[in-house]
């Protein structure tokens, strides 16, 4: 028998006890990878090479108030900007208040949308349709896929935000890189169903010529309206985003807080289960001392348990949390801001290497002390 055989054997020769561990052990990499990849989708991925170039332009206290509707054509004046849109949240309520009939909603301008998103690729046609009808709209072709809609469809919207109901026609299916389930209608059916809105804007999306534009261009708008009564608060895609985030609470502090506390349980269940592992098989020490196993065999046939077991459990857990994220990147929920989510290659290596140091810190101690273990005291233990 290899040792690479003896170590598997060794490792689920309690077999309820192997597994057991290997799920705790799962469940903890789970929660973990689910953690890592939400920070690297929300802290450390930069978007696309579109989304580098795009700035969001708000009210400075609060995305609740609106800004001016003429904004638009200063903003557009600026040097560096090279597109300027429109864009209100309409918030209302398709069919019913069930989690699966949410989806975004954007009064927005058809003529320059595409333009401030290029990455939204749509046949001509369907937007030229869209832009000659003032109650037509676009929808994004996972929302469309996921309801069944197609290509002259109506729908109703009912208003909750705003005192109107939409009765839109869909004119244009539109694929996105990271499909997000919204839809975009124009703003002059906003306009024209609720006066009192007419002329203000939720939000501008603007597109600087280039990257090494965005912060001066981002500086300057700010700058144009520091002194207007509605003053504005300009920022990059990501980092808006990241607002909505936000209004959550401390995310970072909570995801770190979580990362924590799974990595402490792990090496706790980890240990505990080497811990008994070795003290059931002292007399087995013993044994292999006297067939010829040197202290460092020993130990590393201990340590290659206990690492076993966490690797075996560490691979369950990430591919389950692979499984899980893109569940909830297909949700109409986490369509809006995770989007696009999946585990990466580095997240799952990082789960698996995490996953090999909790076995290796929690079974080294104990295998050491076994490994020095007098081998007739060994013998005469019983146990």
């Amino acid at each position: 028998m290899t040792l690479t055989r003896f170590v598997a054997k060794n490792a689920f020769r309690n077999k309820r006890r192997g597994v057991l561990t290997v799920l705790s052990i799962a469940f903890s990499l789970m929660l973990l990878t689910l953690m890592m990849t939400i920070w690297r989708v929300f802290f450390i991925d930069q978007g696309s090479a579109q989304s580098a170039q795009r700035l969001i332009t708000r009210h400075k206290v609060s995305l609740v108030f609106f800004l001016p509707g003429y904004y638009r054509e200063k903003i557009r004046a600026l040097p560096g900007v090279a597109h300027v849109v429109n864009e209100t949240w309409f918030g209302g309520q398709y069919k019913d208040d069930k989690p699966e009939n949410f989806f975004a909603q954007f009064g927005t301008d058809p003529q320059e949308l595409l333009q401030v998103y290029p990455e939204f690729q749509i046949p001509q046609d369907q937007l030229a349709a869209w832009q000659k009808d003032r109650a037509g709209c676009i929808v994004d072709s996972e929302l469309a896929k996921n309801h069944g809609w197609k290509i002259g469809d109506r729908l109703y919207i009912k208003g909750t935000i705003f005192p109107v109901n939409l009765e839109l026609t869909i004119r244009g299916v539109f694929n996105s890189p990271n499909p997000f389930q919204a839809l975009y209608f124009n703003n002059v059916y906003l306009d024209e169903g609720y006066p009192d809105v007419k002329g203000s804007v939720g939000f501008y999306g603007v597109l600087a010529d280039s990257p090494a534009s965005v912060a001066r261009v981002a500086k300057e708008i700010d700058a144009e309206f520091r002194n207007s009564p509605r003053p504005t608060k300009t920022e990059s895609e990501k980092a808006f985003q990241l607002s909505w985030i936000a209004m959550l609470g401390n995310v970072k502090a909570f995801i770190l807080s979580i990362c924590m506390a799974v990595v402490f349980a792990t090496l706790l269940v980890s240990a505990n289960t080497i811990a008994m592992s070795v003290r059931e098989r002292t007399r087995e020490v013993a044994v292999l001392r006297t067939l010829g196993f040197t202290r460092v065999t020993i130990l590393g046939l201990f340590v290659s348990e206990a690492v076993t077991l966490a690797l075996v459990g560490g691979l369950l857990g990430a591919l389950a949390a692979a499984g899980l994220i893109s569940g909830m990147a297909h949700s109409p929920q986490g369509s809006m801001f995770l989007a696009g989510m999946k585990v990466t290659g580095p997240t799952l290596l990082a789960a698996l290497l995490v996953s090999a140091a909790v076995g290796l810190a929690s079974a080294f101690f104990p295998a050491f002390n076994a490994s020095r273990r007098n081998i007739v005291a060994g013998l005469r233990h019983i146990g």
